[in-house]
């Protein structure tokens, strides 16, 4: 098997692992190419191409990730991880650890890590990764690394989000939520939001968004039923999607343009947590870009209108 053949093969694990490092499509990417060419250049084989390349992503993830600490402090607004609609890896011995490790609640649980404890707990806890192979990953003792291994477990445990466990009630539910959405339905919205559900968005400062944090199913439910009208008379479309694992849904312009993404936290038979993402930088992986300040232009004028028309 060519050098090419061996990176393709293992692509899907190499990108699993630097995109739950990072929180980012776009960096992850750029982590596996950085990897592509140290392996092109390495003049020679290593016993195992999985472990070696494994632990060239992980080291260049950490590097990038204690670049980007830096930016996302001082990130306008809240900093959500960057939407992905698939994981091109699948273990079905892992499967649950992969899938709880997707979320984006579980992804904003590991911004709480040091760049070491996250990359350990990602090779340890989701992926399997003997200690050995994690020592020479991070450039750690195994003693150290088991350190770092219960630190994370400790703190991932204690914040670990919970997910209803039946898929198909989660998609229902998901399913009733975006069928009142698009109806602007206060009532029916109420009915499928916990209590204390909170509803926040990233525009980044790049993108008018929904809102900043919206606590209370009384107020989520009024700020949804107010903005899908607004969204529906400028050809605005709901595609509902699986969004890091969770039920979630695509925005897109009348053009097919990407607006952005939603997804849903769903435990006890209500919605939990909303989180939608416009930031345009973190939707280019999922297609053309719509130009959000514009569609917000035109629902203004929209709205304007119509209240003109009405008096």
């Amino acid at each position: 098997m060519s050098r090419t053949e061996e990176f393709e093969e293992l692509r899907p694990l190499l990108f699993a692992i630097a995109y739950r490092i990072l929180g980012s499509v776009s960096e992850a990417e750029d982590a596996l190419q950085e990897a592509w060419l140290r392996w092109e250049t390495t003049p020679t084989r290593p016993a195992s191409t999985k472990a070696y390349l494994s632990a060239v992503v992980t080291r260049i993830s950490v590097d990038v990730l204690r670049s980007a600490r830096v930016r996302r402090e001082q990130y306008v607004g809240p900093w959500f991880p960057e939407p992905l609609l698939a994981d091109p890896y699948e273990d079905p011995e892992r499967s649950a650890e992969l899938s709880d490790s997707l979320s984006m609640a579980a992804l904003l649980l590991l911004e709480r890590l040091t760049p070491l404890e996250r990359a350990v707990f990602v090779l340890r806890e989701v992926f399997g990764f003997g200690f050995p192979d994690i020592a020479s990953a991070v450039g750690r003792s195994e003693a150290a690394c088991r350190q770092l291994a219960v630190r994370a477990r400790r703190h991932m445990d204690a914040g670990r989000p919970r997910f209803e466990a039946d898929r198909k009630e989660r998609e229902e539910l998901a399913g009733r939520f975006f069928d009142a959405f698009r109806e602007g339905d206060v009532d029916a919205l109420r009915e499928l939001l916990a209590a204390d559900v909170h509803m926040a968005g990233d525009g980044g400062g790049k993108a008018p968004q929904l809102a900043n944090a919206v606590i209370g199913s009384e107020k989520v439910a009024r700020v949804l039923a107010e903005f899908a009208p607004q969204i529906v008379t400028i050809g605005v479309v709901l595609e509902p999607h699986q969004v890091n694992g969770q039920p979630g849904a695509v925005f897109r312009d009348r053009d097919g343009k990407v607006v952005s993404a939603m997804v849903l936290d769903i435990l006890d038979g209500r919605v939990q947590t909303i989180r939608s993402v416009i930031n345009p930088d973190k939707l280019g992986h999922m297609g053309p870009v719509a130009d959000a300040w514009a569609l917000r232009r035109e629902a203004d004028q929209v709205r304007r209108f119509q209240a003109d028309g009405a008096s």
